[in-house]
Formats: structure tokens, C-alpha cells, sequence
């Protein structure tokens, strides 16, 4: 495999160093002594010689016999450093320094200070090395630029400790975290299941893996997601639609790839997920396409990749579902998302309306930090925000996930490495949960409503479109399908919003639902079961989103997403007549709810006339208050009696 599916993030400790070798030739040092100057030019010797073992046991034995010469310290960090040392490098270069006089000689030897104190988030001492850089260092230096925007890093995370964003996010317990590596974390919109990427040795491949919550709100033993998807090659960083039943995941060197690594889609029909498909040229690139994360019904998809043309190394692509099944050209994300830097890991919450993701393109705690930002329209993003530490923190944050709910948060952690702190666990990379502080939530809150389609004569599970509209909008906002196999459906909705439901198939009756979350109220989720009429002589269906002011018959404007869809149902079975049908509660008189209904049947009916539905395939009636649903003996029971109903003569 060329590439893994997270971008392997070194820091660039070398920029503006000089190497070893370099650095053992020209080196002076600060003393007259003989017997320091003989074991500081063994040293060099040993170093040009590239024996950096043997160089810097004798540069050790010159710092305890002359512990005051700092110039030792430097080159002994200098060749840790070139041999992956940087705990060692980092220490050697800051007692180093320490004990020199501030000097343009040295002007190398602070930034690189400076990047290594980066590393283990010391700082204090990272500051203080970038300005004595900037300080001593000539102006034509390159390393200028990034020096003045660490030092902007170090002053963010200085103030960002200060005042914590919630608490230390928590390992995840076994089950959980048993494997070598585990990453990249997604939950179904139930939280039913958890989904991760795994490796469960150092020498094993990258697998899915998911998790199914216990009654107890457990996670279980984690297991293979399929054998369909976990093969030879590598898969990862996989994000599942909310319903469960879309699966979008990454792998490299395939034989179907258009790029070293690609996008590939499998869907699940009851318990058994698809071959996988490659996502095609619409999406994948020649280049590196991974970290995908889609929208709560499968159809819109945004995913990381280097292809050219982008504003920084990584950037945030877009595609969406067409109505003909194919995906769209993925287009940039463009500003202010996506910078000059690293702009990767992205996900979309449940909700549809927030966007989070990490990147170095912008001022934060010094590496990859996770921040957010919310959609003010479409392909338009407000600022990104830094989600504060801790969670941020000097590492490199590697992805984040929020639960529909906004109350539970994922994320993928390496083991934090600190100097002089012993490591517990032979674990790299591990899983850690948070309780979600209101500054990072989603700015929409979501919950959702699950259930089955069924054939109402048979009972027998039915393959149906679930479609959720926004009533004040008139925006298709979700778009699902149901189990053809056991009919199963899930459709996330968000707080504050006013919504149509309707569950269609062919040759049955659309069914219209309503949720009403404009006001608070509660929003737990719903189990609804769906039993669809076939289209038949004698079945009606009620009209639950046709809006009227109290005692008026002028329909709302609001109204016209159901209004549309009747519009639509005509034109799809051009043979069929029906019978618009208004009816009352019993609060007036019968005289009046007769007329009150009669009325609101017509305005029904007007409407189909005025949009091209012939007169002799309609006809409306007003029944008044003699067929109510229920007894008018509450709120509730009165709102459900009245109604518009369409029966098929």
C-alpha cells in the first residue's frame, strides 16, 4: 500500500537546521581545556564518520566531566535528533542552549528548539527559542514566517489551557481498545453501532471492524463488518449513513483504483453488505482520496483528498447523490474551510448543518487541531472555530465524531508522549469518548425516527422511498430507502424543524406523515411502523400537511410540499379518479363545520385543477363533523379529526 488512510503528519523538525554533520564541522567550543577539547574532536570525528552511537556516548562523557559547556549538549541533540530521538534531541538542545549566550551562531539551534518543544507542547520554551530566532536570526532566513505563526500557536494554546472546553475526553473500556490500532470512529444515528478502523497487530492490515450496543448501553466484542468488504487490501476510514445501511470506506492499490487510494460504497440489504463499488472518476482522482464522512441519508459525501488543484496539500471535497444513482463531480470546499495547510478528517454531523475537521492551516495548538464550522447556505461555510482543548492538544488530533444527539463525542487519540513519562500500553492509537460541552456541539440538535414499511393487506416488509421534507422550505432534506428484506428504515430529524414525511412505493399509496419540532418540546426518538394501502378502489389516505388558519379554508402556504406530491401521485397513475374529502371536529356548528370542510375540500381540489389534473378524475366533499377518527374528547383527538383525506374511487 502506498498511503495509509491517514496522512502520515511529521513535523518539519529539520527546517532551518542544519544537519549533524554540518553542525560536528562547524561547531566551536568554549573552552581552552585540553582534555574537553580532545573528547569534543573524538566526538566530531565519530560524528563525520557517521558513528552517532559512539559520538554521543563521548559527547555524554563531556557534558558529567565539564557539565557547564552547553556547545556538547547542542551536538549531542543534534545527532538524537537525526536518528528519531526527539525526547532526547529535545532535552539535550534545551539544557544546551540554556548555558550559551544568545547568538546569531545559534539562530539554527533555536527554531529547532522550538519545533521539538512543539511536539511535547512545552510551550513556554517553545516561545521563548522562536523569539530568540526571530531575534538572531538574518531577515532573508525562510523560516521566519513559520516562527512568527508558532509563536501566535504557543500564545492560542497558553490562553486555551487556561480556560478549558470541557473535560478530558476518556479511553474507551474493553471490549473496546483491545487492538494494536484503532481509529476513526462513526456511530449510526441510533448509536446502535460503532464503527472503527482496526488494526489488531503491528503486522496486520487496516479492517473495519463494528460494535453493537449491549441492552445495558455497552459496546460488545468488535467484529469484522463483512467478509464482502475486508479482503487482501487495506480498508479504512470508513463512515456509515445513519440508517446503517450505506457504507463508504477507503482502500488502496485495489485493481479497480483510479488513484493509490480510493473511495469504494457497499450497501447492506438485511444483514448481508454488497461487493463493493468504486465510486468512479465523478469522485476518486489519480491521487490520495480517503477520510470520507456522508450525510445522515447516504447522499451527500465529503472526503479528504491531494489531488491537484487544491488550496494546500490536503483539502475538503463535496459530492452528492443524483436522482439517476451516479455521484457528482466532487468539488472543492474551497475557503474559508479548506486552507493553505492540512485541511483533512472532515464529518458532518446527523444534523447536516455542521462541519468538523482538523488542520494546520490555521492558528491553534501547534499541530492538526479539530475545529468547526456551520453552513450558512449552499457551499457556504462560516469561519472555522478552534474546538479549544482539551480537545486539542499539542499532538495532532486525528478525527472526531458527535452523536445525533449532541450529547456524546469520539475521537481517536496517540498515546501522548511526554518527557520523562513512562508509556502503559503498547497501544499507538486508541479510541476516547467525551461528554459534548455546548461550545463544540452541533449547531442543531437531532434525534430520529425508526421503524418498518409494510404492505397493509399482507404485513409483509415492502421496499419503499422514505423522503423528509423541510415545510418551510420545501427542501427535500433526507432521502431514504427501507430494507427490502425486513422493511427496516431510520430518518434523522432536527430540533426547530417543521417536517413532511412521506413513505411511497409503487403501486401503493404515498403515506403522509408530519413532526412538528419548531417549539421546544420533546424530542426523544420514535418508533414508527408504516403500513402503505395498495392503490385500490375504497383506500384513502390521509392528508396530514395541509395547513388552514382556524375556521379559514385558504390553504397555507406551507402547504404546498403535500400539495406538490398530490400533484405528483395524479401524474404517476394518470388512470385513477379520487375523491378529495374534508372533514371537522365538533367544536360549532354542524352547519358551519359542513361548509368549513366542504370549502377546504375545494381548495384542495382548485389546486390539482390548476396544475394540469383533468376535473372528470376529481371530485371533493365536505363530510363536517360525521367521521371523526377518534372521540372529540381532547385536543389531540379533535386535531387528528380534522382533516383532508384522499380516497380512490
Amino acid at each position: 500500500m502506498r498511503r495509509s488512510f491517514v496522512v502520515p503528519i511529521v513535523l518539519l523538525l529539520a527546517m532551518g537546521s542544519l544537519s549533524p554533520l554540518h553542525v560536528a564541522a562547524q561547531a566551536k567550543l568554549s573552552t581552552t581545556n585540553t582534555k574537553a577539547r580532545n573528547l569534543w574532536e573524538k566526538a566530531q570525528e565519530q560524528a563525520k564518520a557517521r558513528d552517532f552511537n559512539k559520538a554521543i556516548e563521548t559527547l555524554t562523557q563531556l557534558n558529567q566531566k565539564f557539565p557547564s559547556l552547553g556547545e556538547p549538549y547542542v551536538l549531542r541533540g543534534s545527532l538524537l535528533k537525526a536518528m528519531g530521538e526527539n525526547q532526547q534531541a529535545f532535552e539535550a538542545y534545551r539544557d544546551g542552549l540554556a548555558k550559551l549566550p544568545v547568538e546569531a551562531s545559534h539562530s539554527n539551534d533555536y527554531f529547532t528548539l522550538g519545533e521539538l518543544a512543539m511536539t511535547f507542547g512545552e510551550y513556554e520554551t517553545a516561545a521563548e527559542s522562536y523569539k530568540k530566532y526571530l531575534k538572531t536570526a538574518a531577515k532573508s532566513q525562510r523560516n521566519g514566517p513559520r516562527a512568527q505563526r508558532q509563536l501566535l500557536n504557543c500564545e492560542f494554546a497558553r490562553k486555551a489551557m487556561a480556560a478549558p472546553t470541557g473535560i478530558q475526553p476518556e479511553r474507551l473500556a474493553e471490549p473496546l481498545n483491545t487492538f494494536r490500532f484503532q481509529y476513526f470512529p462513526a456511530l449510526t444515528a441510533d448509536s446502535r453501532f460503532l464503527l472503527f478502523t482496526g488494526r489488531p497487530t503491528a503486522e496486520s492490515g487496516e479492517d473495519l471492524f463494528v460494535s453493537r450496543q449491549n441492552k445495558d448501553g455497552s459496546m460488545g466484542d468488535p467484529a469484522s463488518i463483512s467478509a464482502a468488504i475486508n479482503t487482501s487490501y487495506n480498508e479504512g476510514a470508513g463512515s456509515i449513513s445513519g440508517d446503517g445501511k450505506t457504507l463508504v470506506f477507503a482502500s488502496c492499490d485495489r485493481p479497480s483504483s483510479v488513484g493509490n487510494c480510493d473511495l469504494y460504497i457497499s450497501r447492506r440489504t438485511g444483514n448481508v453488505w454488497s461487493k463493493p463499488q468504486n465510486l468512479g472518476r465523478n469522485v476518486n482522482s489519480p491521487e490520495w482520496d480517503s477520510q470520507p464522512t456522508l450525510s445522515a441519508d447516504g447522499r451527500t459525501l465529503y472526503f479528504t483528498s491531494t489531488r491537484r488543484g487544491g488550496k494546500g496539500q490536503e483539502d475538503i471535497y463535496v459530492t452528492t447523490l443524483n436522482a439517476d444513482g451516479n455521484w457528482a463531480p466532487a468539488r472543492n470546499l474551497g475557503a474559508p474551510v479548506n486552507t493553505s495547510g492540512k485541511d483533512m478528517a472532515p464529518f458532518i454531523h446527523a444534523s447536516g448543518t455542521t462541519l468538523y475537521y482538523v488542520t494546520d492551516g490555521l492558528v491553534g495548538m501547534g499541530g492538526l487541531d479539530v475545529y468547526r464550522c456551520e453552513q450558512l447556505a449552499a457551499d457556504k461555510w462560516s469561519s472555522p472555530q478552534n474546538l479549544g482543548y482539551p480537545l486539542n492538544t499539542f499532538e495532532n488530533e486525528a478525527s472526531l465524531f458527535i452523536s445525533s444527539d449532541n450529547r456524546r463525542g469520539f475521537c481517536s487519540r496517540s498515546k501522548t508522549t511526554v518527557p520523562g513519562v513512562k508509556q502503559e500500553r503498547d497501544r499507538p492509537v486508541e479510541l476516547f469518548g467525551f461528554e459534548v460541552p455546548k461550545e463544540v456541539r452541533a449547531r442543531e440538535t437531532s434525534t430520529y425516527t425508526q421503524g418498518r414499511v409494510f404492505d397493509a393487506f399482507t404485513k409483509k416488509p415492502i421496499r419503499a422511498d422514505v423522503q423528509l421534507y423541510d415545510l418551510n422550505t420545501d427542501e427535500l432534506v433526507q432521502y431514504v430507502g427501507s430494507d427490502a428484506e425486513n422493511g427496516e428504515y431510520t430518518v434523522v430529524l432536527n430540533e426547530g424543524r417543521q417536517y413532511a414525511m412521506y413513505a411511497a412505493a409503487d403501486k401503493y399509496l404515498m403515506r403522509s406523515l408530519s413532526f412538528d419540532y419548531s417549539d421546544k418540546r420533546s424530542f426523544d426518538p420514535l418508533t414508527l411502523d408504516i403500513y402503505l394501502e395498495p392503490v385500490r378502489s375504497g383506500r384513502s389516505i390521509v392528508l396530514n400537511n395541509l395547513f388552514f388558519d382556524s375556521k379559514e379554508f385558504a390553504l397555507k402556504p406551507k402547504s404546498r410540499t403535500e400539495l406538490n406530491r398530490l400533484v405528483a401521485f395524479m401524474k404517476q397513475y394518470p388512470d385513477i379518479q379520487v375523491e378529495v374529502s374534508g372533514h371537522t371536529d365538533d367544536v360549532g356548528s354542524d352547519d358551519d363545520n359542513q361548509v368549513l370542510s366542504q370549502n377546504r375540500a375545494k381548495s384542495v381540489y382548485t389546486y390539482l385543477l390548476s396544475q394540469g389534473v383533468k376535473a372528470q378524475r376529481l371530485r371533493f366533499k365536505g363530510y363536517g363533523e360525521t367521521k371523526p377518527l377518534n372521540p372529540n374528547d381532547s385536543d389531540e383527538h379533535r386535531q387528528q379529526n380534522r382533516r383532508i383525506e384522499l380516497r380512490i374511487l
